[in-house]
């Protein structure tokens, strides 16, 4: 099911749906922790561009959705003996209110999940060093068997000599799937820039098509219908585009704490809508204004 952008008046479904949860008739599903990243590189006028890949329209969650790199936390993404170079497992925990072992995994989650679905690894032989280039076909067939889970991430690194650069992760924003979702996820937003020498690449088997667009382009074909947007996309490329470079992007992002945020049914003058963090609100208002 589509949930509209903010704040487009919900279907009546969805306001039904939502009134059984809230009486205890029905229980909400378990949700799974996930990682999703906002890559960004700098557009022809410095502005930060996002890259978006287009879920297939059969995926049974988000499908036809435009969405960041990411994906749910592996089991294996939990191991304390991987590789790690930048801030530690105890100050990513303060920063995504989450304790040390589900912030250590999240962190390596990010990681991993961007580089299944672009190609891209924020990783280096040191913690001043990063990739440059990961387009050969051995690299090919480690983000196979990365996908496949025939190769954890631990191993992974291991095998090339290689540490996470959790430095070039900035912590953006927390969003849990409202309860009358059937699949549900609870979400830690990263950021990132796209590092020298690297390149995106059409590699996800779960998306049908991958675009680089302004963060305003995005919100702008999202409100015109041309782009389908869960909301959380939708007001991270809102809020992403505020910001007049990446790097300003990168400086906001580095004394953020995720507090997270589970969107529930308000009134919306004679209908319902879906909520959204107050500090938001006055965005969208302007857009509609």
């Amino acid at each position: 099911m589509r949930i509209p952008l903010p704040p487009v008046p919900l279907p009546e479904q969805f306001v039904e749906l939502s009134r059984e949860y809230d009486a205890g008739t029905r229980e909400a599903a378990e949700p799974r922790n996930a990682a999703t990243v906002v890559l960004m590189r700098p557009g022809v006028d410095g502005a930060p561009e996002v890259y978006l890949l287009r879920r297939h329209v059969t995926m049974d969650f988000a499908g036809g959705m435009c969405v960041f790199p990411g994906g749910g936390v592996d089991p294996r993404d939990h191991d304390a003996e991987v590789a790690w170079a930048g801030p530690p497992p105890t100050e990513w925990a303060a920063r995504l209110g989450a304790d040390e072992d589900v912030a250590r995994a999240l962190v390596c989650a990010a990681v991993r999940e961007t580089f299944e679905e672009s190609g891209v690894l924020l990783a280096g032989e040191s913690a001043d060093t990063v990739v440059a280039d990961t387009t050969g076909a051995e690299w090919e067939a480690d983000r196979e068997a990365l996908v496949s889970r025939e190769l954890s991430m631990t191993e992974f690194l291991k095998r090339r000599g290689l540490v996470l650069r959790t430095d070039l992760l900035g912590t953006w924003a927390g969003w849990l799937t409202p309860v009358f979702e059937p699949k549900r996820y609870r979400t830690w937003f990263f950021v990132a820039l796209l590092p020298e020498g690297q390149r995106t690449r059409d590699v996800s088997t779960e998306s049908s098509e991958v675009v680089w667009l302004p963060a305003l382009e995005a919100a702008d074909s999202a409100d015109r219908g041309s782009l389908a947007m869960l909301p959380p996309t939708y007001l991270t490329c809102l809020e992403v585009g505020q910001h007049p470079t990446v790097d300003a992007v990168v400086a906001a992002a580095s004394d953020r704490t995720v507090e997270m945020f589970t969107p529930t049914v308000e009134a919306l003058g004679e209908g319902w809508t879906l909520s959204m963090p107050d500090d938001l609100r006055s965005l969208v208002a302007a857009r509609r204004a």
